[in-house]
């Protein structure tokens, strides 16, 4: 709830599908949060989505910004799209999640962060499978020693192939493998190895004559030495992965980055003394995900910093490939 006393009153722009099928239902059922509003441009689809919830449907983002029974708001627009609606959003005295990657440049999303701390707003990325307790656990056993000193990490996402009119495959709203997945394994990077990465070298290809990055890989390095090779795509079989490798051991962790609600994940250490798997609960991230931003709000919490440190590391992969954002992006 909020200082108040009464639940975050919560508005969303966009009917995307991941608010359909994930982030909606969640915010429904929080006792801290309340639906309020559903904003598109589309009245039909507002009315649509909006009475599955019990929510005010709105026609137009800029008419669910003016209400005045709308405390913060989940942008889930496609990305090209976020620096706008997010700096709309800020400037009406909202609070955000957005949808990742925050926005499509670095200097973008650093402008964005300064803009929610000057006027006191919270502003979260939404990167969802930080805030599942499987990767804490994965951090404290590596501080403990369960792998020795860590020297490499391997991290993969991917996804199999969408139908052709997908918005990932459109220039124009800022698709492409890179923001779409590629965001995943760079972020359990910098999570698991700290924020003084930097990127050695980079590939992002296309696919099947599409106009974004379908598929790419990249090499991170830290000060001292320790590699991450991260691999994503969007024409693949699906993976989700990652995996330390340390002076005395290897740690792996399946379904990585989107574990359903009732997933038990398993840690797996090999070591030369043996194979030790640890079972951790279930847990459902989606709703970790907005119990920690209803925090956020409720404390003042500045936003995280690697979120600029991520989108600034976006930025060097494109640069580090030959590629400027418009080079397959027209945003």
């Amino acid at each position: 709830m909020t200082p108040a006393g009464r639940p975050l009153r919560v508005g969303v722009l966009g009917c995307a599908d991941i608010a359909r099928r994930r982030v909606l239902p969640a915010l429904a059922a929080l006792p801290e949060t309340r639906l309020t509003a559903v904003a598109s441009r589309s009245a039909d689809k507002a009315r649509e989505l909006a009475s599955a919830f019990g929510a005010t449907p709105v026609t137009g983002y800029s008419a669910l910004l003016a209400r005045e029974d709308v405390d913060a708001v989940y942008v889930p627009v496609p990305a090209a799209l976020h620096a706008t609606w997010v700096s709309a959003a800020l400037d009406a005295g909202k609070h955000v999640l957005a949808e990742k990657p925050l926005t499509i440049r670095g200097g973008q999303t650093a402008e964005l962060v300064a803009r929610a701390r000057d006027r006191g707003l919270v502003l979260m990325e939404n990167v969802m499978f930080v805030h599942h307790g499987q990767h804490e656990a994965v951090r404290r056993l590596v501080d403990s020693g369960a792998i020795g000193r860590p020297r490499a990490l391997r991290a993969a996402f991917a996804v199999p192939e969408r139908p052709a009119d997908d918005i990932r495959y459109d220039p124009a709203l800022g698709g492409g493998a890179l923001w779409d997945v590629g965001v995943y394994p760079l972020r359990a990077a910098l999570h698991l190895l700290g924020p003084e990465l930097s990127v050695v070298g980079a590939v992002l290809s296309r696919g099947h004559g599409r106009d974004v990055d379908t598929s790419g890989a990249v090499l991170l390095r830290t000060p001292d030495g320790v590699t991450a090779q991260l691999l994503f795509g969007m024409e693949h079989a699906y993976g989700s992965e990652y995996e330390l490798w340390g002076s005395e051991g290897r740690l792996r962790l399946d379904r990585a980055f989107t574990p359903a609600a009732d997933h038990e994940p398993v840690v797996r250490i090999e070591r030369s003394s043996g194979v030790r798997e640890v079972v951790l609960p279930a847990e459902d991230q989606v709703t970790t995900t907005l119990r920690t931003w209803v925090a956020a709000v409720r404390e003042g919490r500045p936003t995280d910093p690697l979120t600029v440190r991520q989108a600034q590391l976006l930025d060097d992969v494109r640069d580090a490939a030959g590629l400027s954002v418009g080079a397959f992006h027209n945003a």
